[in-house]
């Protein structure tokens, strides 16, 4: 039983020409290179964390194909929203829709918190870290974003706490973000600051493409902080130790 995290998938099964072998020879049949990995160390009992940008689609029946391919892959899925994961609707409806096609290893981790082994685990998608590097396809009220974002994480970590008081273990809790909450000396300084007040010690954030020199972890007021980008982790899950 282990736990294992790894974010930005972008599937396309519906819509091949949306994948992203236009960012470089690194994705190059990346669907196949994540179903090799994930199989070859993921196992039935294992659960695997995903923060954010699961899919291209821009429907959950768009999506359908690509939760069939995750469902097909040992392990329970916590997934997470992405800035690209258009299909999310709510939490209601989803979980409606992976029912009635019976994707049962999908769960969604939004508002909430989870056990797995030792751990709780919980997270929101965060936001950019500033309005001028805000990159969306709408108007957005940036204020009101990052405010919102704050609020989830604060849901999610208090859900965290509830769990470890109702399992009566001083568990560890552990955060999953898809923005990073920090990145080039910007900071995300409202979700770290939660991350500190909840004592998290380890946080895991996707987003970042093309970082492949970049460190797997970097250290801020005592919060280890992982970059688990699929292309990152050349479409490995990471151990979450």
């Amino acid at each position: 039983m282990a736990i294992y995290t790894i974010a930005d998938l972008h599937l396309s099964m519906a819509n091949p020409k949306k994948s992203m072998t236009v960012f470089g020879p690194r994705w190059d049949n990346y669907e196949e290179r994540l179903r090799t990995q994930w199989t070859s160390i993921v196992s039935q009992g294992d659960t695997v964390v995903i923060p954010g940008d699961i899919s291209w689609a821009m429907s959950l029946k768009e999506a359908e194909p690509d939760f069939a391919f995750l469902e097909s892959l040992p392990g329970t899925k916590l997934i997470g929203k992405g800035n690209h994961d258009f299909w999310w609707t709510t939490v209601k409806k989803i979980e409606a829709f992976w029912a009635e096609r019976h994707f049962t290893s999908l769960r969604i981790l939004y508002n909430n918190a989870y056990i797995a082994e030792d751990k709780i685990l919980c997270g929101t998608r965060g936001w950019f870290f500033d309005e001028k590097s805000q990159n969306t396809t709408m108007e957005t009220d940036f204020e009101k974003l990052c405010n919102r974002e704050a609020i989830r994480l604060k849901l999610s970590l208090d859900a965290a706490v509830n769990l470890r008081k109702q399992d009566g273990r001083d568990l560890p809790l552990v955060a999953f973000l898809h923005f990073p909450p920090l990145w080039n000396g910007e900071a995300a300084d409202n979700l770290l600051q939660l991350l500190r007040e909840y004592g998290v010690s380890d946080c895991y954030f996707g987003h970042i493409h093309g970082a492949a020199g970049s460190p797997k972890v970097q250290k801020h007021d005592g919060i280890s902080l992982h970059l688990i980008a699929s292309d990152h982790l050349r479409f490995c899950p990471m151990l979450v130790r």
